[in-house]
């Protein structure tokens, strides 16, 4: 059976995350989810909150959290610039519910003070973690 992989690199303001051939990439686009297979046209995204997978060239898949970021394909290269990717098995569950927590007491106090997108987002990535950890 001919190749049918392409490069992908994730990496994150703290490190690379992933870099190897794999045979499919999928990220949370924020105009809705795409898939990235071999020969892609060239793209250009922003990607949100949310789940990004990926298929190496053994059909092993790997699921990351991502709170955002952006996707270029290009000849069969894909570069995922992201806010954060954590591994599903590298999450920490305790702090990503303490983090749940926090979030949904800031925005239940109700107060004048409070940042109300920032407790959202904050919740949205919390949530995000715990959904990529349960479907384990």
């Amino acid at each position: 059976m001919a190749d049918r992989s392409f490069k992908l690199e994730i990496v994150s303001p703290q490190r690379v995350v992933f870099v190897d051939s794999v045979e499919s990439f999928t990220a949370p686009g924020t105009l809705g989810s795409f898939q990235v297979l071999y020969n892609h046209a060239p793209l250009l995204s922003s990607i949100g909150i949310g789940e990004v997978k990926v298929v190496d060239t053994k059909g092993q898949a790997f699921r990351y959290a991502t709170s955002g970021g952006f996707v270029e394909v290009r000849q069969n290269h894909v570069v995922t610039l992201a806010e954060t990717a954590e591994r599903w098995d590298q999450i920490d569950v305790e702090r990503a519910k303490a983090a749940r927590d926090r979030a949904t007491k800031r925005l239940a106090e109700k107060k004048a003070d409070t940042d109300l997108v920032r407790a959202r987002a904050a919740l949205a990535r919390a949530l995000n973690r715990l959904r990529i950890v349960e479907r384990e």
